[in-house]
């Protein structure tokens, strides 16, 4: 009986240490897993904050893309044709008057533009 008793002590403490080695591996395998989960959820918040800048800016790309659309349209038509030529080339229809306006010519002193105050309070400073 003296060696059953001893057997028993070996026994009770591996078996508490295995349990406490399990324990440990367990604790450390669920804070594994709670680490991956936390970096995956960081990431996936990254992902996510970049989708909705990108379909923003999707979203004024197809703005633009159809602000674009509609002047390529508009530059098919011939009025606007005509308008262009008209103000770059400075063309004009048959039997069209054109009327060019001239700047104004400054008069001799270069007062040309000044109101009556500031013609006032220029002869007063010279004084």
């Amino acid at each position: 009986m003296i060696t059953k008793g001893n057997k028993t002590k070996k026994e009770s403490g591996h078996n508490l240490f295995f349990s406490v080695l399990l324990g440990v591996l367990i604790f450390v395998v669920v804070g594994s897993l709670i680490v991956a989960n936390w970096r995956i959820n960081q990431k996936r918040a990254a992902y996510q904050s970049q989708l909705e800048a990108l379909q923003a800016e999707l979203q004024t790309l197809e703005l633009q893309k159809q602000q674009l659309q509609s002047q390529i349209y508009q530059t098919s038509e011939e009025e606007y044709l005509e308008r262009e030529a008209r103000e770059t080339f400075n063309l004009k229809k048959p039997g069209e008057e054109v009327v060019a306006v001239l700047p104004a010519e400054e008069t001799e002193g270069g007062e040309s533009g000044q109101g009556f105050f500031e013609k006032i309070w220029d002869k007063i400073r010279f004084w």
